[in-house]
């Protein structure tokens, strides 16, 4: 059996949901997220070059999918959701990156129910 996660890759779907979504910000990451527009929930990375290079960047991506592949199951709903990693979690250590994405998503969690 194949992992699926659905994933949000292009530049207008980024666009609409900053136009249209809400926000919560931790020290290393920014969330932006909106009910979904398709049945399944969707996550998009955004990790820019200010942040490091390929190999940084492709690290942060790789945190953020594991953990959302983890904790899926605590957020209901069809959420479309962005997460964008600032310049400080360049030395994020993985357990670091998940304790700041569970802050992240706790706050998200909070403001669907809210």
């Amino acid at each position: 059996m194949s992992f699926f996660l659905p994933r949000r890759l292009k530049r207008p779907d980024f666009l609409g949901l900053a136009a249209e979504g809400r926000q919560q910000q931790n020290k290393y990451f920014i969330a932006v997220f909106a009910p979904g527009k398709t049945e399944r929930m969707r996550l998009g990375i955004t990790v820019s070059r200010k942040v490091g290079n390929a190999v940084v960047r492709n690290r942060i991506k790789r945190f953020t999918r594991e953990y959302f592949r983890l904790n899926r199951h605590k957020l209901t709903g069809n959420w479309d959701i962005n997460i964008i990693a600032k310049k400080e979690a360049v030395n994020l250590s993985s357990a670091q990156a998940f304790l700041s994405l569970q802050n992240i998503f706790d706050k998200i969690t909070r403001s669907f129910y809210h």
